[in-house]
């Protein structure tokens, strides 16, 4: 009987751990099915794209996993039963099991509320793509001179503020961020940021935290308001809640503690990747939650599967970072080199520079994603009794 692996979810990291598993076994031995509640990979790292108008090039995982061996089911994971090694899904013909004797956990995050009043019910977010077409209607709704607000200054916000601010010139648009603006990047790359910031018009409302929103705008913990009529949410992300209720074991915030491998410290048929994961970098330390982390996270543990199941040498963690990329609109980016934990350099490339960087990299994971069969020699090798000695060779 073929041994069944289970991909949940098929973003970065999921779906490149799916096309690496392809590469790595031989599928008379490993059937490999990849389960997304879309029809299509969703570039997460351009929503704020999506929601200001711009059309994002469609990409049916069908056709991408075409000729690979893996197996597409387009499904809403509901839960996962740890112990009896099943997944319950719900696709278009009701709900249903999927049995596993491994599981790729990929279900990734979504936006985080805080628990601040009023965030879920009259704010809007950029974490998906249904969230990103929400606000886009709404965008296009709005009048000239309509204040908008983003709450976060991460990432995310950043991106989000000034993808906007360039779009809709017309509208008066803010951000409030709980320090201050760009507060962990180098002094070269704050600069360029708050100066892109001065160009495109956009408010500072910095050492501000929020403490309600409501259809006007938000409210802020020392009682002043914000204005919106439309108030945009990036203050962070959470893990989708499946695997807290789980027995797998999960950090505080709900991310299965997995080991270098990516492996389960608590259901060792179990792996999780990306957003989803409390995962170490070579270093140690956790790895953050974005595309950077992802990726990598997918192949170390693709590789570790493929090397238990065909008795080889599990590879060594050398997950760590390069830089953090950081658009500001369609023409300007910030582009700060880091170390390989995550702490900001005094180098960074700024400007139109940096826009070709941050977008040849965005380019470059979407089309390794979407040609899992140009990417990486082809080793399908059969499996191995599970009680053969592994080898040590590489």
């Amino acid at each position: 009987m073929k041994h069944q692996i289970v991909v949940l979810g098929a973003g970065y990291a999921g779906a490149n751990a799916a096309a690496r598993l392809a590469k790595r076994l031989h599928p008379a031995d490993t059937e490999i099915t990849l389960v997304n509640a879309d029809a299509e990979f969703v570039e997460r790292v351009r929503m704020h794209q999506l929601a200001t108008g711009q059309d994002l090039k469609p990409r049916a995982l069908t056709d991408v996993f075409a000729g690979t061996g893996v197996r597409v089911r387009q499904a809403r994971v509901t839960a996962v039963d740890a112990e009896h090694r099943t997944v319950a899904v719900v696709d278009a013909d009701g709900p249903a099991r999927i049995a596993y004797d491994t599981l790729v956990y990929a279900l990734g995050s979504t936006a985080a509320d805080h628990g601040v009043p009023g965030v879920a019910e009259h704010a809007h977010f950029v974490a998906g793509k249904e969230s990103a077409l929400r606000l886009r209607a709404r965008l296009a709704d709005l009048a000239a001179g309509a204040p908008l607000l983003v709450v976060g200054g991460g990432l995310t916000g950043i991106e989000a503020s000034t993808e906007i601010a360039e779009a809709r010139p017309d509208l008066r648009v803010s951000l409030a961020t709980h320090g201050s603006l760009g507060d962990w990047l180098s002094e070269k790359a704050k600069g360029h940021l708050r100066a892109a910031f001065d160009r495109l018009g956009i408010t500072l409302h910095e050492h501000t935290d929020i403490a309600s929103v409501d259809p006007t705008g938000a409210l802020t913990t020392d009682g002043s308001t914000i204005p919106a009529q439309v108030t945009v949410w990036t203050a962070g992300f959470a893990v989708h809640p499946i695997a807290a209720a789980t027995t797998l074991r999960v950090s505080a915030r709900g991310q299965i503690v997995v080991d270098d491998t990516m492996r389960s410290v608590s259901h060792p048929d179990v792996y999780a990747v990306g957003d989803a994961a409390l995962a170490p970098g070579a270093s140690g330390s956790p790895l953050r939650m974005s595309c950077a982390s992802g990726v990598p996270s997918a192949y170390q543990a693709a590789d570790a599967i493929a090397a238990r199941l065909t008795g080889r040498q599990l590879p060594q963690n050398k997950i760590g970072y390069t830089a953090q990329c950081i658009s500001l609109g369609r023409r300007d980016a910030v582009v700060q080199w880091v170390t390989p934990d995550d702490e900001p350099k005094p180098s960074a490339v700024t400007g139109t520079m940096a826009a070709r960087i941050k977008e040849f990299i965005c380019r470059s994971a979407a089309w390794s994603m979407s040609h899992p069969t140009l990417m990486l020699p082809t080793r399908r090798r059969h499996t191995v009794p599970a009680d053969e000695p592994v080898a040590i060779t590489a």
